[in-house]
């Protein structure tokens, strides 16, 4: 069965906002490290946000800085990617992961146990 599916994702232009969302089914993520990745083609998988529900910390890459915004609904059990201001360059397929545990500590793709299959987002100039 699927734990985590996404979805949200579609084709913008430059400068538009996107909200992705990831239910996660199977398990309560009330104290998991949830994140987003990217991979873009002919690109390395990486990390974009990390966030321990637990302690509310958050994580964010460098390039995510200032228009990326993670959030979580524990009730709903989803995570959500506010992205705000898109870029050509924030074109990729997006992937939500979530840990086993409550922390987040360190931002490497294999320390993430289970995966969605991701949602394409597309951003024309």
């Amino acid at each position: 069965a699927q734990v985590l599916l996404e979805s949200g994702g579609g084709s913008v232009q430059a400068g538009g906002s996107l909200t992705l969302s990831c239910i996660v089914s199977a398990y309560d993520i009330s104290r998991k490290c949830v994140g987003w990745f990217r991979q873009a083609p002919g690109k390395e998988r990486e990390g974009v946000v990390q966030k321990s529900t637990a302690s509310g910390a958050t994580n964010y890459a460098d390039s995510a800085l200032g228009r990326f915004t993670i959030s979580h609904d524990a009730a709903k059990n989803i995570v959500y990617l506010r992205i705000n201001s898109l870029k050509p360059e924030d074109s990729a397929m997006y992937f939500c992961a979530a840990r086993t545990g409550s922390f987040c500590v360190g931002f490497e793709a294999g320390s993430f146990a289970y995966w969605g299959q991701g949602t394409q987002v597309s951003v024309s100039s």
